[in-house]
């Protein structure tokens, strides 16, 4: 179990939030600002990313076990828990491992299912970078760019850049371990008893990441899943749509 790196912000019942692959808790803070006049929100840097401690391994039992050393060390006994893709995995692993610790779950675009590898360009990409002879950010850019054409993605990627020093950057993720791991990462979630409590998944109309395939493994896990579709928006709903989205979270945990 490692000590996660998080921010708290806000007042009330707790919610934690858990952010995806290849991002920080920063990808959460827009969604955050809009929950703190109701809740007391964790922020949380997943292992290997962020400013939490790095490790050779990493699995989705390793990454639920520390969301749940985190909670006992902020004397949380249970808590709201809201993950987005990779964390949206993580919180239903946690939620199939200590069910006592969740009050409600809530898993945005992603399903408990075994994905196929689909990062292939992104670590070519990543790798062919050099952190510690770039001369600039921009200089990242454009060696990234052959590989991700997506502005918005090799932006949400080379923020994981740190400069170091006068000259020269470090990675702050643990490309190394993540991509090592990558095959655990996109494993899906399986347990002898299911998860009875109230769980939310939210789904973007565009994405693919949630299909009708998956919905009987789904609901032998979360029997008590149900579904909400937002319109007109893609993997990253949260920060295409994060007033929506703020809104149907607040309105699942004042009902549940």
């Amino acid at each position: 179990m490692l000590n996660l790196h998080a921010r708290v912000k806000g007042a009330g019942q707790p919610l934690i939030l858990l952010h995806g692959l290849f991002g920080s808790l920063e990808n959460l803070a827009g969604i955050a600002k809009l929950l703190t006049d109701d809740f007391q929100v964790h922020m949380l840097d997943m292992r290997n990313h962020g400013r939490s401690p790095h490790h050779a391994q990493m699995s989705y039992p390793l990454m639920a076990e520390d969301v749940r050393h985190y909670m006992d060390a902020n004397a949380l006994p249970y808590a709201h828990v809201l993950g987005h893709s990779m964390g949206g995995k993580a919180a239903m692993q946690l939620a199939l491992l200590h069910p006592e610790r969740i009050a409600n779950l809530i898993v945005a675009d992603i399903a408990p299912v075994n994905y196929p590898p689909h990062h292939d360009a992104v670590f070519k990409g990543l790798n062919v970078i050099d952190p510690h002879n770039l001369r600039s950010r921009q200089e990242a850019d454009e060696l990234l760019k052959p590989h991700v054409p997506e502005i918005a993605v090799r932006s949400f990627l080379l923020k994981n850049l740190l400069k170091q020093g006068a000259e020269g950057f470090t990675w702050r993720m643990n490309l190394t371990a993540i991509n090592h791991n990558y095959s655990q990462i996109m494993t899906g979630q399986h347990h002898d008893q299911p998860f009875t409590g109230p769980t939310l998944f939210i789904k973007g109309e565009l994405s693919d990441y949630i299909k009708p395939q998956y919905r009987d493994h789904t609901m032998a896990l979360f029997p008590e899943a149900q579904v909400r579709v937002m319109p007109n928006s893609g993997h990253w709903l949260h920060a295409e749509k994060p007033g929506l989205f703020a809104s149907i979270v607040k309105r699942f945990l004042s009902k549940a």
